[in-house]
């Protein structure tokens, strides 16, 4: 393991008050179609440029207690791609905000341009191991129901203890990926 996954607030700058508090919600069946309205009109719109679309995140994990935010990654073929189909999907009412480093060279945009943040696209090009490293942890988390709530457990913990604060509560959540992964088959 290099580099804990998501150690970038996505609300950093977001507002000129100040970060937004975390919300979490029991799962909510709808974030399932959700997902898949927001994968049909990303490849409707992005023309050809977006060549996979994932459901990641916890919402992508029925049963789990979730920022409502749906996690999803775009897939392009390659880097001159990028632009335009990062152009595409912010005219869908997406805005481009700072990429963590563990992305690799990959945007994250969000939706809605305003307010507080409802989607998430982490656009990437084909063969970035963050894209494997957000399969394998949803895949694990699927697949391992007693971890995914010892998972939930810890989260609903950290963001009680922090108040619901972003950066805190994300700095500890990227702890908590960094042992989840070392528990993964696999795992070195």
């Amino acid at each position: 393991m290099t580099s804990p996954p998501f150690v970038l607030t996505p609300w950093e700058g977001f507002d000129s008050d100040g970060p937004v508090a975390v919300r979490l919600m029991h799962h909510d069946a709808r974030w399932k179609q959700e997902f898949e309205q927001t994968r049909s009109s990303i490849l409707q719109s992005c023309q050809g440029h977006v060549t996979q679309i994932d459901h990641v995140g916890s919402t992508a994990i029925s049963g789990l207690i979730a920022q409502p935010i749906i996690d999803v990654v775009a897939i392009v073929a390659d880097l001159s791609s990028l632009d335009a189909a990062s152009l595409h999907i912010e005219g869908l009412n997406y805005r481009v905000v700072d990429s963590p480093d563990w992305l690799h060279h990959s945007l994250v945009l969000q939706k809605p341009r305003h307010g507080e943040p409802t989607h998430q696209v982490f656009l990437m090009v084909q063969g970035n191991p963050a894209h494997h490293r957000l399969i394998r942890m949803r895949d694990f988390l699927r697949n391992t129901p007693e971890v995914a709530l010892e998972f939930e457990s810890t989260k609903v913990e950290q963001w009680k203890r922090k108040n619901a604060a972003p950066d805190e509560y994300e700095q500890d959540k990227a702890i908590v990926f960094t042992q989840l992964e070392d528990q993964m088959p696999g795992s070195l």
